[in-house]
């Protein structure tokens, strides 16, 4: 019971994406800033409309909006030293969707030692969102690169920097040597319509430049696909859902209003096959941006939290998991539950308590844990939010303060992370009876493995073992820390892999 309990019923921390955002995008939101460099990538003009299923010639628009879109929208080739299949962007279909091939595709690049020098192990599509080549796309597109190329729409190709990513929300951010580039001004998701025509514009199955047309058929949509990869610690999804047709390849590419602004980053499709059958999911713009200027002002994202652990009521499993458990009699309706607080938490010290139902924040209306994750995905630590909430079927507002996991309300670079952070990686020591077994004088097991880490891109994941840093054994989180703190340079890392088979690896001290 506790088994399934865990699986149906992930009590996660609310934990947020946050934004040194844009100007548009603060203006959105409610907030102010005087920071010029967040007003970096550019919004849409706010008086601009959307069309409409009624809209006449729409064909005109579609034509408008696709010459506006094409050029702005590349493909990116991920290229890397070894196999990596969980990191190629068809192969994050395959594990949500299937291998349409029965396994038989999937089976041969697990054989694969080596991918041919020559060749990408995977592609995907970005969009140029400003003139001197900054690129947005997915994070599974990029992950696992030692090269990324991105050829533009007239086929001129470049060797693109890889800024930062954000597995929590599938977003990464890239760049190029290069000026006077097209790009896509940013719309404000927020305004979009279920019904209204969009265009999906990307490379899929190999065929560039390749533009769809469809309608939003839904939106905050939650279809847990980064969760299920292992790799989001605070997966953040309220996904546009679309019925354009997007395949393999389209991943990273533009979803766009028939003015030709950018509304989204397609991100997923749910198919039984692996391919278009009728729905897409797209990054919301205001999500996706925000991301982006975090990432190019702090080089890191920054993480709100507001410190509930929380019951999706508008889910009938989870309810009904949840009262089999905890004797409750909960109802399936709309809002979150609070069924507890995590550490230093904002909104038990603002007076939230267990059993109280989350109705909104600010003026956003909350009906399931995605909304609550979106509206708390536009804020940063230290922010503050009102809070709307039932309690005892009355209702009530409060004011909570964000705060970062460690309790911080104020942001942070690269420079104050701790050394397992900026490695991406914690490690557990290894019993004395352990190295005995298998003849090691030092190891720590490694845990917690972040997506496109320092650690991850030299091939170590979750337990493996660490033997030693920088010729130096190690056997506690303490020593590691102790010989990277304040350490510059290139790194060098003795490990063992699941067969026993040692390397010795290394990267630049980030």
């Amino acid at each position: 019971m506790k088994s399934t309990l865990k699986k149906l019923l992930p009590f996660a921390v609310v934990g947020v994406i946050s934004g040194a955002t844009t100007v548009g995008a603060l203006q959105y939101f409610g907030h102010s800033s005087n920071n010029g460099d967040q007003s970096y990538f550019t919004t849409a003009a706010p008086n601009t409309s959307f069309a409409g299923m009624n809209t006449g010639a729409v064909g005109d628009d579609f034509v408008k909006a696709a010459k506006t879109t094409v050029p702005a929208v590349v493909t990116i080739k991920n290229y890397q030293s070894r196999t990596a299949s969980r990191a190629s962007e068809q192969d994050l279909f395959d594990f949500f969707f299937g291998d349409p091939f029965g396994g038989g595709r999937g089976q041969q690049r697990q054989k694969q030692q080596q991918a041919p020098e020559n060749m990408p192990s995977g592609m995907g599509s970005g969009v140029i969102i400003s003139p001197d080549g900054y690129i947005i796309s997915n994070n599974h597109v990029v992950a696992g690169a030692n090269k990324l190329e991105v050829v533009l729409s007239n086929k001129k190709s470049y060797i693109a920097t890889l800024v930062g990513t954000d597995p929590n929300t599938d977003i990464s951010l890239l760049k190029i040597e290069e000026k006077g580039l097209p790009y896509l001004n940013f719309a404000n998701s927020d305004n979009i319509d279920v019904g209204q025509w969009v265009l999906a514009v990307g490379n899929p199955l190999g065929l560039n430049s390749t533009v769809t047309a469809g309608i939003v058929s839904a939106k905050g949509r939650g279809i847990g696909i980064l969760s299920s990869q292992g790799k989001a610690a605070n997966p953040i999804e309220s996904f546009i859902q679309t019925d354009a047709a997007i395949n393999p390849g389209n991943s990273g590419g533009a979803l766009v209003n028939t003015n030709g602004e950018l509304i989204g980053i397609n991100s997923a499709i749910q198919s039984t096959t692996g391919y278009y059958q009728g729905y897409g999911f797209a990054v919301p713009s205001n999500l996706a941006r925000k991301i982006v200027e975090d990432i190019k002002k702090f080089g890191i994202v920054q993480r709100g939290f507001l410190g509930i652990q929380s019951l999706d009521l508008s889910n009938d499993q989870l309810v009904t998991s949840y009262n089999k458990q905890f004797k409750t009699n909960l109802k399936v309706g709309s809002g979150v539950y609070v069924t507890g607080f995590g550490e230093n938490s904002g909104a038990e010290d603002a007076g939230l308590k267990k059993g109280d139902v989350v109705t909104k924040i600010d003026n956003y209306d909350i009906t399931d844990f995605a909304d609550l994750s979106m509206s708390i995905g536009s804020k940063r630590p230290g922010d503050k939010v009102q809070v709307t909430y039932l309690r005892n079927g009355k209702e009530n507002t409060t004011s909570v303060t964000l705060r970062d996991q460690k309790g911080g309300t104020s942001t942070r670079t690269k420079a104050d992370l701790s050394v397992t952070e900026k490695i991406g990686a914690e490690f557990d020591p290894l019993t004395d009876r352990f190295k005995t077994e298998y003849g090691l004088n030092s190891g720590v097991v490694a845990k917690s493995v972040s997506e496109g880490s320092e650690m991850a891109k030299i091939g170590i994941v979750d337990n493996y073992i660490i033997i030693e840093i920088n010729g130096k054994p190690v056997n506690s989180q303490k020593d590691v820390e102790k010989i990277l703190e304040k350490y510059q340079g290139n790194v060098q890392v003795k490990f063992v892999d699941d067969y026993g088979r040692i390397y010795t690896k290394g990267f630049k001290m980030p």
